[in-house]
């Protein structure tokens, strides 16, 4: 695991509530493409349910995190691409269950007018720093 320094309120900019401005970190990089609500089987989890997406959205980015030798500790930027922003307490949600609020990477969140199948609420890709 890489050493990563987490800078929540720089100088002159006002703190964030759900993610840290600055995080910074020696190793190696490792870029997870956005992941959407496919089963292990290429099946949609959650169909109309922002929840269900979330959960299986972030259970796929713990397992690609996993095959870098990676963990969401590791993790310095994620992105948000929702259809709707009304699904972010969802994302939100689905991240507590993964990295603890003293521990939060950068952040990104947009509002897209589609993705790639019309089903999909939500994908989200994740940057990661790992030790050498």
């Amino acid at each position: 695991m890489s050493e990563l320094t987490r800078i929540p309120a720089p100088d002159g900019v006002a703190p964030a509530a759900a993610y840290t401005h600055v995080v910074m970190g020696t190793g190696r990089f490792v870029a997870i493409s956005g992941q959407i609500a496919l089963d292990e089987e290429g099946k949609l989890v959650g169909e109309a349910d922002p929840a269900a997406q979330a959960h299986q959205v972030f259970e796929n980015l713990r397992r690609c995190l996993a095959a870098a030798g990676a963990t969401f500790d590791d993790v310095v930027k994620l992105t948000f691409f929702v259809t709707d922003m009304a699904y972010m307490p969802a994302v939100r949600a689905a991240r507590a269950a993964h990295i603890p609020d003293d521990r939060l990477p950068a952040a990104s969140a947009v509002q897209v007018a589609a993705l790639v199948r019309p089903e999909f609420l939500m994908e989200i890709e994740a940057y990661a720093v790992i030790g050498e």
